[in-house]
């Protein structure tokens, strides 16, 4: 049919398939500008399609790119990457992306499941596009710890060890996989005393568990903590990477994927100086504890309560840990800071238009942004390069491989 005769069209998003590829679908949501469809047939299929490596893919919501070679999802990250730039702020890089890869598999030191107890017990994620549990009993992408964690809490479970009140579970671990940290999350009625069985279990079927944390609500690693009902054994671990060694609490932020943290680290510290270094989002102290030794001071700026006391425990003689919003610190505790360098570590939501305006205001020659998101990022810097900035360097580090996320740290200087 010509095409004046079919109208424009629209664009339909279809999940699970690559370019250039042809396919049969059908349409499932229609909106205004756009649609919603599945693969019903894959007619041609791309050179890069892999058979996927995982039994619950396409119908678990937590990977996206199985179905493709690890090498080909690089591609398509840093495609992603640069068309966010250049779409959402006009930026086009003009200095070389630098791919960090990392092993594709068994990488993820922090995994969270579901848990229901009826009608019968099963723990995994939401299917895709739903809130609907997804049953699964392995986790590819996951350390082999974990995995192991999730085959005994699968024996705990048909055994009705593991009650109603709680919803979920957080398995983090070190990372040589050799400790490991459990987290439930429980309804606000859970008590103490109801846990604690089920908390000496895991710890009986699991050895290299250290200690089982129970809060009454997520907590938001970026925010405030949900109220802790009992800690049984340990409440924290030692996470040992090359450059430096941290104490991690239940509930703290920490990166996921345990091969490339050191990589990370590097990128982020190494070639700078100077007298002062700012680390915004500090977190637990990553980047701190290590720039500390090529500055005469770092101040490491947390909000989080959780991760400030793993902050100050972490910080060697000169960090000077901050508790308090990046926002509140730019405006009222930074005027007179004239930082060699400032490193940004935000949550998804970026940096946002006052804590730019802020750090614009600290007239750091260099500013170091790491990001867990494209679109927040491309917003973010439109408003430095406007202010005199430059992009020195672009790295992206694939922190989080099958899956669409993606993390970038971008050095500014001016």
């Amino acid at each position: 049919m010509p095409t004046d005769e079919r109208g424009p069209g629209k664009a339909a998003f279809v999940p699970f398939v690559l370019a250039g590829e042809r396919i049969e679908g059908s349409i499932i949501e229609e909106r205004p500008g756009f649609a919603r469809a599945r693969a019903d047939k894959i007619l041609e299929s791309s050179p890069a399609r892999v058979t996927p490596h995982c039994p619950y893919f396409m119908g678990c919501g937590g990977c996206h790119y199985q179905h493709t070679s690890y090498e080909h999802q690089l591609e398509i990250k840093a495609g992603i990457l640069k068309e966010n730039l250049r779409r959402l702020a006009r930026i086009d890089l003009n200095v070389e992306l630098k791919i960090h890869p990392s092993p594709p598999w068994n990488y993820r030191s922090r995994t969270r499941l579901k848990i229901q107890t009826a009608p019968e017990f099963a723990i995994g994620y939401y299917r895709f596009g739903s809130h609907e549990l997804l049953a699964v009993e392995e986790c590819p992408i996951s350390s082999p710890l974990i995995n192991r964690a999730i085959a005994a809490l699968w024996r705990m479970g048909r055994g009705e060890q593991v009650i109603s009140a709680i919803t979920e579970i957080e398995f983090f671990g070190n990372a040589d996989g050799t400790q490991l940290l459990v987290e439930l999350f429980c309804r606000a009625d859970a008590l103490p005393e109801s846990l604690k069985p089920c908390a000496d279990e895991m710890r009986r079927q699991i050895p290299e568990v250290l200690g089982v944390v129970a809060f009454a609500a997520s907590p938001v690693h970026d925010q405030s903590q949900g109220k802790r009902i009992v800690s049984i054994g340990a409440d924290n671990l030692r996470y040992q990477i090359a450059h430096a060694s941290y104490r991690v609490s239940a509930g703290s932020f920490f990166q996921v994927n345990c091969f490339l943290t050191d990589e990370l680290v590097t990128i982020v510290t190494q070639g700078v100086s100077g007298s002062t270094a700012l680390d915004l989002y500090a977190g637990v102290g990553l980047f701190s504890a290590v720039l500390n030794r090529e500055f005469d001071r770092a101040i490491a700026v947390e909000s989080s309560q959780t991760s400030f006391a793993d902050l100050e425990y972490n910080s060697p003689a000169n960090v000077k840990p901050v508790c308090a919003t990046v926002e509140n610190y730019l405006k009222n505790k930074a005027k007179k800071l004239r930082p060699d360098l400032v490193v940004v570590d935000p949550p998804r939501s970026g940096l946002g238009e006052k804590v730019v305006d802020g750090l614009i205001n600290l007239h750091a020659p260099c500013i170091t942004y790491v990001s867990c998101d494209p679109a927040t990022l491309a917003r973010d810097l439109k408003q430095l390069l406007a202010a005199g900035y430059s992009l020195e360097q672009a790295h992206l580090i694939d922190l989080f491989p099958q899956t669409y996320h993606l993390e970038s740290v971008m050095q500014l200087v001016r």
